[in-house]
């Protein structure tokens, strides 16, 4: 099973993939969970310049996003998925059709395209969005926020219409769910949707 995450920062995604790689494990199952930008050296050094570098343009930004989960696939979870283990991803290609291809204005198609193409259209079997109000997910977000996290209300919002859009267009894989609840209350139905309940 490959399942991934995704939201605005601040939307809790990290601690649904720890909730759930804990109960798969508990499950005895074996669970690979990673996040992204990162999962991998590269990805990692990608992670470190996309969120902490200088500023960049956006197709920049997008090209390295895609480079980063190119190497994720391949060095991580396309052997996970191989092998049977369960994969947990904090992120994956759904954030960057948001973020560049809605919130930059690179077009949702185009980014999508560029992205399948980078990890051979490999696909999670289910996709959680943590959906809260973009304002609200700022106000929780880092005491130190990165590049991203820094840009204004309206791109966030844009990133947001972008995910709800990737819900409209991909309804049996991504479910939608209101992240404003507490975060037991989200991984329990995160666990009636995967029928580990």
């Amino acid at each position: 099973m490959f399942v991934t995450f995704e939201g605005i920062d601040g939307s809790g995604k990290s601690t649904q993939v720890e909730l759930l790689r804990q109960e798969l494990e508990r499950r005895d199952r074996t669970v690979v969970a990673t996040r992204e930008p990162g999962g991998t050296a590269i990805g990692e050094g990608i992670r470190e310049l996309v969120l902490h570098g200088v500023d960049m343009t956006a197709w920049t930004e997008a090209l390295l996003y895609a480079a980063a989960r190119a190497e994720l696939v391949g060095e991580v979870i396309r052997p996970a998925v191989e092998r049977g283990d369960d994969v947990v991803c904090d992120r994956y290609l759904d954030s960057s059709v948001a973020y560049q291809g809605c919130g930059r204005g690179l077009g949702f198609d185009t980014v999508l395209e560029l992205n399948l193409n980078a990890v051979g259209r490999l696909l999670p079997d289910r996709t959680f969005l943590l959906a809260v109000e973009p304002a609200d997910a700022l106000r929780r977000g880092s005491a130190r926020p990165d590049r991203i996290e820094r840009e204004t209300l309206d791109f966030h919002r844009r990133v947001d219409a972008g995910y709800r859009s990737i819900v409209d267009r991909f309804p049996d894989r991504v479910a939608l769910l209101d992240a404003s609840r507490p975060p037991d209350e989200l991984a329990e139905e995160v666990r009636d949707h995967l029928d580990l309940s």
